[in-house]
């Protein structure tokens, strides 16, 4: 059983950063491709960023391309969001989520992920 534990979350200014770190343990975290979500209150869970677990392919979602950058140390079976230049409406609670499927993968689909973290909460202020 893969079990996956965000960090970095919490408070930050319009403009700031922060990087988030997504920890895998209980798996073969190179053969898994990795995604991050979010959720804001009274929304659905968004896709925001994914990496194939090869690491030669990253997917962002439109909002954050060119702010968000997503990698992965296989090394250290975690995977990173740096995120610059944050806006309030990027407000949310950040989940990492880790597909088992090497040969299909759907990046941006959540039910393509088969482990989801607690999630971590980021939240912008103007």
């Amino acid at each position: 059983q893969v079990q996956l534990v965000e960090s970095g979350g919490g408070l930050v200014q319009a403009g700031g950063s922060l990087r988030l770190s997504c920890a895998a343990s209980g798996g073969t975290f190179g053969s898994y491709n990795m995604g991050w979500f979010r959720q804001a209150a009274g929304k659905e869970r968004e896709f925001v960023a994914a990496m194939r677990w090869s690491g030669g392919s990253t997917y962002y979602a439109d909002s954050v391309k060119g702010r968000f950058t997503i990698s992965r140390d296989n090394a250290k079976s975690t995977v990173y969001l740096q995120m610059n230049s944050l806006k309030p409406e990027d407000t949310a609670v950040y989940y990492c989520a880790a597909d088992r499927d090497v040969l299909l993968y759907y990046p941006s689909r959540r039910s393509a992920y088969d482990y989801w973290g607690p999630g971590t909460q980021v939240t912008v202020s103007s």
